[in-house]
């Protein structure tokens, strides 16, 4: 996609959802972070509402060490493959307590060392709670990209490097929402509502499905 598509295509993006933000329900980062542990491979609606009676009681990584596992797994069971997330939560509470003051660390390096973080979680903590410019690449961001034209790749490593390539600077701290949600809600993974599309004229595969 050339320079000033996609320019235009943040910029109108942006000017219809000027304060983009996650879908998942969250009261502070330790409550972030738990929860977009728990959305891998499951949807935020899901997420949310095995986390709303959860974050009633579990405030900081100690309050969850004080739960139990027993409890924990009970009162995420609704979440798919909830037993190896509840275990991840565990270890992960015992290692902020120890480690981090039951903070949540501000680093990559000690973001992806936490079990169940990788890089696509480490890097929604670093944007959504730190206001780090980074680019958080689902299954979403994956299709979208390649359909768009703005990115090519056969890993989400590849997406992600060449995104941030492209996009401008003033768009960044937006993008992978903006992204997201244009997947989640438009650029579906089966037949995408091309007919509604907001950037149809600036996406080559849009134009061949309208």
């Amino acid at each position: 996609m050339k320079k000033e598509n996609i320019i235009e295509l943040f910029r109108r993006f942006q000017q219809a959802n000027p304060h983009p933000k996650t879908e998942l329900r969250y009261g502070n980062h330790y409550q972030l972070l738990t929860a977009v542990i728990l959305s891998a491979q499951a949807t935020d609606k899901g997420v949310n509402r095995a986390t709303a009676p959860l974050f009633k009681i579990i405030k900081k990584p100690q309050d969850l060490l004080d739960m139990g596992e027993e409890k924990l797994m009970a009162a995420i069971s609704s979440i798919g493959l909830f037993r190896s997330k509840g275990k991840h939560l565990m270890q992960t509470a015992k290692i902020l307590v120890e480690q981090h003051n039951g903070r949540v660390p501000k680093s990559r390096e000690a973001l992806e060392a936490l079990p169940g973080v990788g890089r696509k979680t480490a890097n929604v903590l670093l944007n959504t709670a730190f206001g780090q410019p980074t680019m958080a690449v689902d299954t979403h961001i994956f299709r979208v990209s390649q359909r768009l034209g703005l990115a090519r790749g056969t890993t989400p490593l590849a997406i992600e490097q060449k995104l941030i390539k492209v996009i401008p600077q003033e768009f960044m701290m937006n993008a992978h929402h903006w992204l997201i949600l244009h997947g989640r809600y438009t650029c579906t993974a089966q037949r995408p509502k091309c007919e509604t599309c907001l950037v149809v004229d600036l996406c080559g595969y849009g134009a061949k499905h309208v």
